[in-house]
């Protein structure tokens, strides 16, 4: 339902998905409270352009037919301060609709100003919207070019006397109106390329911190300037120069100004640094303020229920502070204790076995490659197997929810799985309401298994249970669960079982619930083995790189009496900068050759020995970590994982695995034979290195993404961080010592 009403020369008012908008005055949106609905729902939008603080993404208008890319900006108002402002009509996205008038009325170039949209609860967050310019670069890239001493216009085609002499007339017209900006940094200005002369357009953005004043002397003006990181005189006195043309300021007196500001603005922000570093400890204690996307906690919730489902990384948020979440495990002490008692019991046997899988060569087992977890896409299947047929992997894990109601959609994508010859597993994770209520847990395993196991028998119980936020304080709980869930299943003694499920490296945690003497057991060990949070797989935490890590997993499983000599890797990945889409936040991300990159790494060091029997990549249609960008419209993108992975699977097909080979230090070349010849698998970590490959003749090289590199003559080729194979000819080639 859409109220409405007008006021005369200040666009269109209205309310619509418990929110106040305000629209520019003229746009008339078809079905205005189902677009706004759309627009502020971050869930729903395109591409992310910044995550920090607040939140931008693309979505878009429609008016009278017309599709109108649009800028979304989200602004949260949980601290005190903001709901204040909010309350008063001054929020940030308020700020931001205000400024944009003032500069489109002064004639200063900034992108048109749309929507301006207020959450009706206190609370709540608030949108700006203004139109996207596609073909709009930031001039952070051009400015640090500049500093470096490139000034060719190496960036957009724009020189850098152009863009500074275009910058300084606008800052100039707009503070000569009134409107002191207070944020002029090279991220707040987009420049635009309009023809091939270098001649540049610019946009100015970030409007809400603008404010208009009465007086603004000539050091007020140079402050404002500032921030602008121009770190060669040159460039600051060609700014100067235009800003102050044949006016009253004195270009050295105006550059002084500047200069001292910069230098205080910069040693602000260094002691800002050293201020924070050591309250970073002491800011992971205190209250959480959750993205505004992600719903708030129940009304009267404990601390053990405060767990709502974040859409955009498609997994739980847990409201509660770590704090609270001590306060529970003491509370929980005893279980703990005895949890604890477990872990410790198992050590000795556990090690003894790892030391025995660190010695096992993994020689002349078949590759199989990499599995890929998926869940249903909204727009059927179809769009979903094609992307996945042309990756050649056979081995899928479907995602199912045991809380929802309707499963249809799980239904049609497993048969059509099934009628194209996919192996499919099934995992069936848990909610806090289902810890609760174990009989509503035992119906809805007992209604997916009659619906599922006619199209698979493997069936992972637990997900991610050493992490509140999936609902699993305690051991206890989840034996209860899994026993529940178990007693089900082993009804057809066909049902392969799969568990604990434990997430990222935490052995203690394995170990305690494996040998815990309730603990079902389970048929395959399986584990989230996530090393995402220490870069690249080769990374060490508490001395274990991946392959290490994987190795005490397993051996943990295979003496566990709940546990078992099958070792599975059911969900890893690397996250990508794409604000809250990522599931594990900014600290852990990477870009889209990185995360390319560390896939083949992890899956060769893992596969090739057969540390882990299978591994899954989470997953495969996803913003923020899957091998393929939905994009926006919902066209799919093939990311350079997904290439990294069709490649791996084509290239080693119907290899045998033969050894690791002796390599320098910081780098990896592992040895696969055919009937005819021989790949070798190599990359560095780190820095680039050239090292020496076997005697024998490489008849060609290939790329990460499968693409041809030629060949080389003799033995020497350069290896770096994104990994090659090289095709040896096997008559002429001898494999060295293993290392």
């Amino acid at each position: 339902m859409v109220e409405e009403s007008n006021e005369s020369g200040a666009g269109r008012r209205f309310e619509a998905a418990g929110c106040e908008v305000r629209l520019r005055a003229g746009l008339e949106l078809s079905d205005p409270g189902g677009q706004i609905a759309s627009i502020v729902d971050p869930a729903r939008g395109g591409t992310t352009l910044h995550w920090g603080r607040h939140y931008l993404y693309r979505s878009e208008f429609r008016d009278d037919g017309e599709v109108i890319p649009v800028v979304v900006k989200q602004f949260r108002n949980g601290g005190l301060l903001a709901r204040w402002h909010k309350h008063r009509g001054d929020s940030k996205a308020a700020r931001s609709w205000r400024a944009a008038g003032w500069l489109e009325s002064a004639g200063i170039p900034t992108p048109p100003r749309l929507a301006w949209i207020e959450a009706k609860r206190p609370a709540g967050p608030s949108w700006y919207v203004c139109r996207y310019l596609p073909d709009a670069l930031e001039a952070r890239q051009l400015v640090r070019s500049m500093n470096d001493g490139v000034t060719d216009g190496s960036h957009c085609g724009v020189s850098a006397e152009a863009f500074l002499e275009q910058l300084g007339c606008h800052v100039r017209r707009m503070h000569d109106a009134g409107i002191l900006y207070r944020d002029l940094s090279v991220g707040n200005v987009l420049i635009r390329c309009t023809d091939g002369e270098g001649t540049p357009e610019l946009a100015i953005v970030d409007l809400n911190r603008a404010r208009r004043v009465t007086a603004l002397p000539l050091w007020r003006r140079m402050r404002d300037l500032s921030r602008l990181n121009l770190r060669r005189r040159g460039h600051r006195r060609t700014l100067i120069r235009a800003y102050c043309g044949n006016g009253a300021w004195n270009p050295d007196r105006a550059e002084a100004w500047m200069h001292l500001f910069q230098s205080a603005f910069e040693s602000k922000q260094l002691l800002k640094r050293r201020i924070r570093a050591p309250l970073r400890w002491a800011k992971k204690w205190a209250p959480r303020q959750a993205h505004a996307h992600i719903p708030r906690a129940p009304d009267g919730a404990s601390v053990r229920d405060r767990i709502v489902w974040d859409v955009l990384s498609d997994q739980p948020h847990q409201h509660a502070s770590r704090l609270e979440r001590l306060r529970v495990r003491l509370a929980d002490s005893g279980i703990h204790a005895r949890e604890t008692a477990a872990a410790l019991g198992a050590l000795p046997r556990a090690w003894r076995r790892y030391e025995e899988i660190r010695k096992r060569s993994g020689r002349g087992l078949p590759w199989q490659g990499l599995g890929i977890a998926l869940r249903p896409w909204p727009a059927g299947p179809e769009a979903l197997l094609q992307a996945l047929d042309g990756l050649g992997i056979r081995n899928v894990l479907l995602r199912l929810h045991p809380w929802q109601a309707e499963h249809d959609a799980e239904e049609e994508l497993a048969r059509e799985l099934r009628k194209r010859g996919y192996d499919i597993t099934f995992a069936l994770p848990q909610t806090r309401e289902l810890v609760l209520d174990v009989a509503r847990w035992r119906g809805a395993v007992q209604e997916l298994f009659a619906r599922f196991r006619p199209l698979g028998r493997r069936f992972q119980l637990g997900q991610a249970i050493n992490r509140s936020k999936w609902g699993v304080w305690n051991s206890r709980e989840f034996i209860r669960l899994a026993g529940a869930a178990a007693e089900i299943l082993r009804a057809d003694s066909e049902v392969v079982l799969l568990g604990p499920g434990i997430i990222d490296f935490e052995p203690h945690a394995m170990a305690a619930v494996l040998n815990m003497p309730d603990c079902p057991r389970f048929d395959i060990v399986s584990a989230l083995l996530y090393a995402d949070r220490r870069g690249a797989p080769e990374n060490r935490q508490l001395g274990f790189d991946v392959t290490r890590k994987c190795a005490l997993m397993r051996a943990i499983g295979e003496t566990a009496p709940g546990g078992s000599d099958r070792f599975w890797v059911t969900e890893m990945n690397w996250p990508l900068w794409e604000g809250p889409h990522s599931p594990a936040g900014r600290d852990v991300a990477v870009d889209e050759e990185a995360q390319a990159d560390y896939l083949v790494r992890y899956a060769v060091a893992l596969l090739a020995p057969r540390l882990a029997e299978r591994v899954y990549w989470w997953q495969l249609v996803a913003r923020g970590y899957g091998l393929v960008d939905p994009g926006d419209g919902g066209v799919f993108r093939r990311r350079p994982a997904w290439r990294a992975l069709r490649a791996l699977m084509e290239l080693l097909a119907g290899t045998t695995f033969d050894r690791r080979l002796e390599s320098p230090p910081r780098t990896r070349l592992y040895r696969f034979d055919t009937t005819d010849d021989a790949v070798i698998v190599g990359w560095s970590v780190g820095e680039a290195v050239e090292v020496e490959l076997p005697p024998g003749r490489i008849v060609g090289i290939r790329g990460r993404g499968g693409d041809d590199l030629g060949t080389v003559d003799g033995y020497r080729v350069r290896l770096d961080s994104s990994p090659r194979y090289f095709r040896v000819a096997s008559s002429e080639s001898s494999a060295p010592k293993e290392d």
